[in-house]
């Protein structure tokens, strides 16, 4: 048998190589000639090319040579001499074949060759950057983004047992992708051993395990203390470089409430320095937390002149900067961050500090906690029953009567039902020797108790066919009950708004929009009703039917209970509820959201998966039906995200409709969605091969091996 000969390459100038119609490749995929130009340029030509002599009419030889294999190499060496950054007769290094067929050797280059492992590439990237070539190098030689080297880096960082079951095709690319969320090898290996045992091995479940127990960066607490600050003490952030993570996961919960516990006091520590007799920090107060409490007016100093000019120019760019970008959907990041930032300033011209009288300050407090969204928050001027200044006190027993807690939102919270009591009645009755020879009006009990029935039988009826005297009265009396104490005895109305208290009830009240809402307005009145109560009804005379009507329905909101409780069977209540929800056209699903807190984890997985039915149809009920009982909420949570659905208690119903013809498409209603629904990628099917073989293809475009013969 004799031996193999192979055929040495020959330098043939440039100039004389054409284009063969032999070449297989017609389809342009992978790296593009410019790409492939710039990596020709910077390391020269890797692999040579495979051409034929050029043959004329009568077969004799022109000189040329046809490029049978190497096609995409000889159009980029081509645009670099169109660049003038290589000679056109520049030497090529080609292999020259006579014999055979063109367009096999073309088809045996391109199949012939074994694509290169992701794996190689993610360690060759790897050895790259431990030779000192930085991120955006290695992504600048390989046309790459910088965020495509960085997965691969993480990915190669993973547990070598990860690794080799990965190479083995027991792991795949996206289940290691997930794995890597946390670069401890230990806790890699011990959650893929309880993924063994567990029916699901999807990706999401993976991230659900390795991050069950952390905090997300958009935590309040995360935010209130900074990402900074958490790493500086020794905490430790998980992140997701292969899919949206909101900044990743705090590791530490421990350590973070902590730090916000600490941030929180030295905040308060510092505001105590303006006089406040005391101070009580949390991260989180109870909704209702100021129940029992008069809060202290204030008053604001003016703008000077150069504050307003500079809150007029704010308020003016802003304008201008909305105007220019109306209708956008994305608006640019220097864009955003500048309205914020305008935002911000003229809401601090807006609201400027509240000014207090000092002898006010040294028997008031603050409550310091952390905002829904972040930032610090103080309530400021609070004063308990006991720090009342004696005057109020004695007033306030002089009155008597007894007492029943209101259970109010802020300030005042006390509510009494008491008689109307003059002055003349609460004075002592005469002796009989008094009444011989006293000239003076006083009268006695029994007859003051007859003509002050006569008078208020009088003033029922005088009351009761002027609309707007009512409103006036009933205004005065609610406010005194929401605002003041004790607010009863400045009224000869006997009506009042009794606040059940909800804090208890349900968790995290305080930071619903709703609360928020509620607390700003209570706030507002707050601060613009006169600090005596005896004052209200000359102030209220004088306020206009506008903010009068404002200040009446935030009194009467406060009022409503449409809390069911076990203990406490009111079915009229809650049916007029339902009809008072009606008539507001309460639309829920502003206020409320079902996720694995507030109801997923609390319902059985049956009621889970009515609900995703219900919302999604019955294609993601069955998707996730296998599911445990916690990673089926936290699907449904995502599912469902968006989507309107609510559990039927909070549904508005129309309930004049007939029984049988109730639209459930009202406003806070729910429709299923027919159809496929909505589902994350690891639950499509795909269709033409599995992630690994998707991966490898892109793997294989972005290196230069991949594309050194054609």
């Amino acid at each position: 048998m004799s031996k193999i000969t192979l055929t040495s390459a020959q330098d043939i100038a440039l100039d004389r190589l054409v284009a063969s119609d032999a070449n297989v490749r017609r389809i342009k995929a992978g790296v593009s000639v410019e790409e492939l130009a710039q990596d020709i340029a910077r390391r020269g030509l890797l692999q040579s090319l495979s051409v034929r002599p050029l043959l004329g009419d009568a077969s004799e030889e022109t000189g040329k040579f046809a490029v049978s294999a190497g096609g995409r190499r000889f159009a980029a060496l081509k645009r670099l001499v169109k660049q003038k950054r290589l000679a056109k007769n520049a030497p090529v290094p080609c292999i020259v074949k006579a014999d055979g067929i063109g367009e096999e050797d073309s088809l045996a280059e391109n199949t012939m060759r074994e694509a290169l492992h992701p794996l190689d590439q993610f360690r060759a990237f790897k050895t790259l950057n431990d030779q000192g070539l930085t991120i955006d190098e290695i992504a600048a030689r390989f046309f790459v983004a910088p965020q495509v080297v960085r997965q691969r880096l993480k990915l190669v960082a993973a547990s070598q047992k990860l690794l080799d079951l990965y190479v083995a095709q027991e792991l795949t690319l996206d289940q290691l992708s997930a794995f890597c969320v946390t670069d401890d090898h230990q806790l890699q290996e011990r959650e893929w051993e309880a993924l063994q045992r567990s029916y699901s091995k999807e990706p999401y479940m993976i991230r659900r395990m390795l991050t069950e127990g952390a905090v997300r960066a958009s935590d309040k607490r995360a935010i209130f203390v900074g990402i900074e600050a958490y790493k500086a003490a020794g905490g430790v952030v998980l992140r997701d470089l292969f899919a949206a993570d909101q900044g990743g996961w705090l590791q530490d919960v421990a350590l973070l409430d902590r730090l916000a516990r600490e941030k929180l006091s030295a905040a308060a520590d510092a505001i105590r320095a303006e006089g406040w007799k005391w101070t009580e920090t949390a991260i989180d107060f109870p909704y209702g937390h100021t129940n029992g409490l008069r809060r202290l007016t204030a008053s604001y100093a003016p703008l000077s002149e150069e504050e307003q000019a500079c809150h007029e120019a704010a308020l003016a760019d802003y304008n201008s900067l909305s105007d220019e970008h109306e209708g956008a959907e994305d608006l640019p990041e220097e864009i955003d961050q500048g309205l914020a930032e305008l935002e911000q300033q003229i809401a601090t011209s807006d609201e400027p500090p509240a000014i207090y009288d000092p002898a006010d300050i040294a028997r008031a407090g603050i409550f310091v906690s952390i905002d829904h969204a972040g930032p610090l928050k103080v309530e400021r001027g609070f004063v308990r029953p006991e720090d009342e200044a004696p005057a109020a006190i004695e007033e306030a027993s002089a009155e008597g009567g007894s007492t029943t807690e209101r259970d109010g939102s802020r300030g005042d919270t006390r509510h009494q039902t008491i008689g109307s009591q003059t002055a003349a009645a609460r004075s002592a009755s005469p002796s009989i020797d008094e009444e011989e020879t006293d000239a003076s009006p006083k009268l006695s009990d029994r007859l003051l108790t007859e003509l002050t029935a006569h008078r208020t039988l009088a003033l029922r009826n005088v009351l009761a066919i002027d609309p707007e005297a009512a409103f006036l009265a009933a205004t005065h009396a609610l406010a005194l009950s929401a605002f003041y104490r004790p607010g009863a005895f400045e009224t000869c109305v006997e009506i009042g708004a009794k606040s059940f208290l909800l804090g208890s009830h349900a968790p995290a009240l305080s930071d619903a929009p709703a609360a928020r809402a509620l607390d700003d307005t209570h706030g507002h009145w707050q601060l613009r009703l006169p600090e005596k109560a005896e004052d209200l009804w000359a102030w209220l005379i004088k306020l206009d039917h506008d903010a009068r009507a404002s200040l009446f329905a935030h009194c009467v909101g406060l009022s409503v209970n449409a809390l069911y409780l076990p203990y406490d069977r009111r079915p009229r209540a809650l049916a007029h509820a339902d009809r008072l929800a009606e008539h507001l056209a309460l639309d829920m699903s502003t206020h409320w959201s079902p996720t694995v807190e507030s109801y997923f984890g609390k319902v059985t997985k049956a009621q889970i998966l009515a609900a995703v039915r219900e919302a999604k149809g019955a294609a993601a009920a069955q998707i996730i039906d296998h599911l445990k009982k916690s990673d089926m909420g936290a699907e449904a949570e995502r599912l469902l995200q968006g989507s309107g659905w609510l559990p039927e208690i909070l549904r508005a119903t129309n309930l004049d409709a007939p029984a049988l013809t109730q639209d459930r498409e009202s406003t806070g209603g729910n429709a299923a969605v027919a159809g496929k629904a909505d589902l994350p990628a690891f639950l499509a099917e795909v269709e033409n091969g599995d992630a690994d073989d998707l991966a490898s293809s892109q793997f294989e475009d972005s290196s230069h091996s991949a594309i050194a013969a054609e």
